[in-house]
């Protein structure tokens, strides 16, 4: 897999509206069911929904519970590819603050697209080669809100035949630089 794609992997997983807050916050609320719940402020079967889907993609692992604090309280650890991810999502939360438009990374697709612009890849087929399992309707929806949130250009060009091409713009390139360049260090 060439690096492009693997920064688009790394984006694509991390999206959601809570992986990256459970990966930021399992660290310091020592991994315990509650208190990552209670940091998080987050519906308790929203967490073990994202926990499980966390544990099964391999970034969490829960802890057995001969090795737990307390035997009956879940426990969960940063498996080696969830610590890699973790920077990763630490270095996307920065971006985001830097960006000024919110958690970008709540919604699927948002980075991986921005990710594809950055590389060059401008028209609409382009990017969704790359992107693979994005369909045609949500690539649509993530162009539409990135160029109406003043991130991305859109420019139509009509020769030979009438079509619209995406390019990041000069207040979001440099953001993006820095991602490209601290992701492609820790992959």
């Amino acid at each position: 897999m060439n690096q492009v794609a693997q920064m688009v992997h790394i984006t694509k997983e991390l999206s959601g509206k809570w992986t990256i807050p459970i990966l930021l916050t399992l660290e310091k609320s020592g991994g315990r069911f509650t208190p990552l719940k209670n940091n998080l402020q987050i519906a308790p079967s929203r967490l073990s929904n994202n926990l499980k889907s966390m544990v099964e993609s391999g970034l969490v692992q829960q802890i057995s519970p001969f090795e737990r604090n307390h035997p009956l309280l879940p426990e969960y650890e940063l498996t080696e590819k969830g610590r890699i991810m973790r920077e990763a999502a630490l270095i996307i939360a920065h971006s985001e603050h830097q960006l000024g438009q919110g958690f970008l990374a709540a919604k699927a697709w948002n980075w991986p697209v921005l990710i594809a612009l950055y590389h060059h890849y401008h028209e609409f087929n382009s990017i969704r080669q790359l992107l693979q399992t994005a369909t045609p309707r949500i690539l649509s929806t993530r162009l539409k809100e990135l160029h109406e949130g003043a991130l991305v250009n859109k420019t139509l060009t009509i020769d030979p035949t009438p079509k619209y091409t995406y390019a990041l713009n000069d207040r979001t390139e440099p953001t993006l630089q820095v991602v490209n360049r601290e992701l492609a260090a820790i992959l």
